[in-house]
């Protein structure tokens, strides 16, 4: 670790001796439109408005513009544009396991939080299930990497997403995107926000995603993948005084999309003897899926035709309070939230009945967070603040097993939650060059699950097979940061830092016999980056980092006698490691061109000895995840007439994996090995757009897109849920389409 450290110093500083270089040669004045210019970008990662060029956090940001360039729908999307970042939704479903930096959790139940925080408007999302929802009206999202908590409500050990909205405006304007393509997709989103009385402003934002339906039953021709979803949010903000404002943001949405349709990775015999052989899939666009036994359907209040997909609703509030006290700044944000989910999936891929998985869940989530800012010039600075959330869930989880195991099982539990933190970080401008930074979080966490009990029903019977069970489990933790922030030239910022996460405890929930828990995680990260820009054209951010894992949460499994099949638990692996670094360039030269691109590299093992069910020792094995992240952006903008015309690229490179604990075999030279059927292959992805706007402003714009231009066949997800049925989700085909975006 030492060595790779000093290597990069070195290799820091001797690009900021070039770039400082670079600087000296240019000329002070303002360059022309033609010579080209990077833009400032200004952000609230450490919650004050500043230049992201400025603080040494390891970040990418993305504009609205951005987001609809790399076909960013929700925030899964977001792997496909920024370094370091994979978001895989479970089995194909609305679950998403998040990972950043190789700092995961893989779970298809909803009830543990992820190391990966996500925040809308500074309220932190616990679950992961309640970050599916449409991306819309949006200023610009923030991907920090690294642990973050010294700053935030929430503790995390892999980093946060923040999306920040479209806040309420004094002047009265509006504007709508259209957006039709293939498979008669169509997405929509419209705002209008101005002054509606004195000191009080509004905003009203709706936005809606139809159709899309890109599958189809291999057994019936029937269609899957449609969108169906209405998402608003209404903003209203008073302003009552100098130095005081209360805004109050209400939200709802409905969604009831269709789900991925799962694909057979390998021949597949019926448990009933009742039908043929059904060989692999070779066309992407083939799925699988059953009609729903009568009992079944009756017990989940479902139609027996029902297609995979969700039922599920999001309905909130929250007021961000800001009170300008003279020295401090005082902000209070209050939330409340509450998310239902319905969800059916077919985690066999066939028409038969041997595995398929319904979901009921019940989501609330109550926070408070209260922070006190610094706001005077001096050196000496300083954000602090107490955070306090209250969260529920309730989750039924139904398995329809009719042709493998003779009936259905449902396991149902309610879990509770609370977090209690006090955080704070100050910084002191030691000279015109040096700034240190010290941050400290200490906090408490509990978890108790209740209830947690599993049922089985069949022709001939029906009870309890486990259950109930009930625990609890409480955390006190404490993290840190401490950095150190040299000005090596202006526009050439060298930064260090070691930092300590924590994500909280939890429960494996997947049709369990007990509700055993599993401990906390601690992430010491060690970090050294360099921010740089050089002249006014060109831009690198680069960060080499070390991770030192003790009790990383990881998915093993042991064989229940039940089911006769492999079920999922979390153990702690005691201690780990994860190292790599990220590269971001920019160069607008200028003449209408832009170009932007990333690398990241990340690899990790286990150190000290850790087995899974088969009683491997995965002790000096790899961890698995993408090593490689490869991406960027290639843009032209040429004038005609009275108009400009915009050229765009923007392509991913994903690198190959295996999921940890398919991984049980050794091979001849002690190697662990998967089945080859579960890797998951590298594959490309890339965008393309032309746009025609007026020459001057930007008043409206009308694009051709076309995304997945090379018909990349690629998998998102593969899988077995039950022995010998080997599934997988793929991703969409090749999909071309008009846009239109207008603002007045």
């Amino acid at each position: 670790m030492k060595r790779r450290l000093l290597v990069g110093l070195a290799l820091a500083t001797a690009i900021a001796a070039v770039l400082g270089d670079a600087r000296a040669a240019d000329t002070s004045a303002q360059p022309s439109a033609e010579a080209g210019r990077l833009e400032e970008v200004i952000v609230t990662a450490q919650r004050r408005a500043e230049s992201a060029q400025d603080i040494g956090i390891s970040l990418s940001v993305l504009s609205e513009q951005a987001l609809k360039d790399g076909a960013v729908e929700k925030v899964n999307g977001l792997q496909n544009v920024t370094p370091s970042l994979e978001v895989e939704p479970a089995f194909g479903s609305g679950q998403p396991q998040f990972r950043l930096r190789g700092v995961g959790f893989i779970d298809y139940t909803s009830n543990n939080t992820s190391p990966v925080g996500i925040t809308v408007d500074d309220v932190a999302l616990p679950f992961p299930i309640q970050t599916q929802g449409e991306l819309f009206d949006l200023s610009r999202v923030e991907v920090l990497r690294g642990p973050q908590g010294t700053l935030y409500g929430r503790n995390t050990t892999g980093g946060a997403v923040n999306f920040i909205i479209n806040q309420p405006t004094a002047e009265t304007h509006a504007g709508f995107s259209v957006d039709y393509g293939s498979f008669n997709a169509l997405n929509a989103e419209g705002f209008v926000s101005g002054t509606l009385a004195e000191n009080l402003l509004g905003r009203l934002s709706l936005g809606t995603e139809q159709g899309g339906s890109w599958q189809w039953n291999r057994a019936t021709g029937d269609t899957l993948g449609n969108k169906d979803k209405v998402s608003g949010r209404a903003q209203l903000e008073w302003n009552p005084s100098a130095g005081t404002s209360l805004r109050l943001t209400l939200h709802s949405s409905l969604d009831k999309s269709d789900d991925y349709g799962m694909q057979l990775l390998a021949p597949f015999t019926p448990s009933c003897k009742c039908g043929p052989i059904i060989p692999p899939d070779t066309d992407p666009y083939v799925a699988g899926w059953s009609v729903l036994t009568a009992p079944f359907a009756k017990e989940i209040g479902l139609a027996q035709n029902s297609k995979p997909g969700v039922d599920n609703t999001n309905n909130g509030l929250d007021l961000n309070a800001t009170f300008d006290l003279g020295a401090v700044k005082l902000t209070s944000i209050t939330s409340a939230d509450r998310f239902i989910r319905h969800e059916l999936d077919s985690w066999d891929a066939t028409q038969y009945t041997e595995s398929v998985i319904f979901f009921h869940d019940d989501v609330k989530v109550f926070s408070e967070e209260v922070r006190l800012a610094s706001t005077g010039t001096g050196p000496f600075s300083w954000v602090s603040g107490v955070y306090y959330e209250n969260d529920k869930l309730t989750e039924y989880f139904y398995g329809d097993f009719t042709q493998r195991l003779g009936g259905y099982a449902l396991t149902n539990y309610t879990q509770t939650g609370s977090s209690e933190g006090i955080f704070g970080q100050a910084s002191y401008q030691f000279t015109d060059r040096l700034k240190g930074i010290l941050g400290l979080r200490p906090d408490r966490e509990t978890r108790n699950m209740e209830g947690l009990e599993s049922a089985f029903t069949t022709s001939t019977f029906s009870g309890l097979f486990s259950g109930p069970s009930s625990s609890s489990l409480t955390n006190n933790s404490l993290s840190g940061k401490a950095e150190l922030d040299f000005e090596m030239q202006k526009g050439a910022l060298l930064y260090g830092s070691i930092s300590r996460g924590v994500k909280s405890g939890g429960f494996t929930a997947h049709n369990g016999s007990v509700a055993v828990p599993f401990q906390p995680e601690t992430l010491l990260a060690y970090e050294l980056g360099l921010k740089a820009d050089i002249a006014s054209v060109f831009r690198v951010n680069a960060a080499l980092f070390y991770y030192d894992y003790t009790d990383e949460q990881v998915l093993s499994k042991y064989f229940d006698p039940v089911s006769q099949s492999y079920i999922g638990s979390f153990i702690n692996a005691p201690k780990s490691r994860i190292d790599g670094g990220e590269v971001e360039l920019e160069w607008t030269p200028g003449n209408g061109f832009e170009l932007t691109q990333y690398f990241g590299y990340k690899e990790g093992k286990f150190t000290a000895p850790v087995f899974n069910s088969s009683l491997v020792n995965f002790d000096g094995k790899d961890i698995d995840f993408p090593k490689l992240s490869y991406g960027g952006q290639v843009a032209y903008a040429w004038p005609v007439g009275n108009f400009k015309l915009r050229a765009e690229t923007n392509y991913s490179y994903h690198d190959k994996y295996d999921q940890l604990f398919l991984l049980e075999n050794v091979n001849a030279n002690a190697q662990v090995i998967g089945p080859p059927q579960f890797q998951i292959d590298a594959y490309w992805l890339a965008n393309a757009s032309i746009a025609l706007s007026p020459a001057v402003g930007r008043s409206w714009s009308f694009s051709f897109w076309a995304h997945n231009i090379t018909d990349q066949k690629y998998y998102i997800t593969k899988n077995f849920f039950l022995p010998a049925t080997n599934i997988g989700a793929a991703g969409e085909p090749t999909t071309v389409g008009v846009r239109l975006d207008w603002s007045f």
